[in-house]
């Protein structure tokens, strides 16, 4: 029970760091339309399309469940092992999966629903792939790819997260949807780095400023909070 009321505590804790991450990934997108001075500039244009492209078979077409079960189980099992942990076994089907591991941690257990695993995919098979072919002419596709996989994963993350999860359960509600939160936010802004003329020190730069400026926020609204209850007298009420 202590260590439940802890995890909801330390939730409530990352929810700053939520907003500051927010902010973060905002002020880079900000520096970027700056420096390209168009509105919607041909790279963001391919992602949009990608992201638009999966919403349209994520809502007309019969949904590839089997594939995000895939794609979460084996994200479990590559952060695994990525830990130190032993994979011992692995379940996919139709409906369901599980995969069976020496041990766990709440990382281990809350990877899938902020790891975009076929996005990684994506991203890391095109500079591979530049290593012996000329991929600039598809950069393009490539870009579309990265937002129908992301889009992928962001969509069937909702979906899963509005049904009673066992993993989120176990590391406790408040703690498991604020962390989610949080490290997607976070790979939203280093992927945009990885697409896009942005630097990873620039987001960083704009991680570190943002978190400084909620902190101080944070802390003055505690204050005020804390204001307000001493100054809260216990009266009488008196029901007829």
């Amino acid at each position: 029970m202590l260590w439940k009321a802890a995890r909801s505590v330390m939730g409530i804790l990352l929810l700053p760091l939520c907003v500051a991450a927010g902010r973060a990934v905002f002020g880079l997108l900000k520096d970027l339309h700056s420096t390209n001075g168009s509105l919607i500039p041909l790279p963001a244009a391919a992602v949009l399309i990608g992201i638009g492209l999966w919403l349209l078979v994520y809502f007309l077409l019969p949904r590839p469940v089997r594939s995000y079960i895939l794609a979460h189980e084996l994200t479990h099992a590559i952060w695994a092992a990525i830990l130190g942990e032993r994979v011992l076994s692995m379940k996919v089907s139709r409906s369901s999966g599980s995969v069976t591991l020496s041990d766990s941690n709440f990382l281990i257990t809350l990877a899938p629903y902020f790891f975009p695993l076929y996005t990684f995919l994506v991203m890391v098979a095109y500079p591979l792939a530049g290593l012996f072919l000329d991929m600039a002419p598809f950069r393009l596709v490539w870009l579309a790819l990265v937002g129908f996989t992301w889009s992928f994963h962001v969509t069937f993350t909702i979906a899963s997260l509005c049904v009673r999860q066992p993993d989120i359960r176990e590391c406790g509600y408040v703690f498991s949807y604020a962390l989610i939160l949080l490290m997607n936010i976070l790979v939203v802004g280093v992927g945009i780095t990885a697409v896009s003329p942005a630097r990873l020190e620039d987001f960083a730069g704009h991680l570190a400023r943002a978190a400084i400026e909620t902190a101080a926020a944070t802390v003055k609204f505690a204050r005020k909070a804390a204001h307000f209850v001493s100054t809260i007298r216990p009266g009488v009420c008196t029901l007829n």
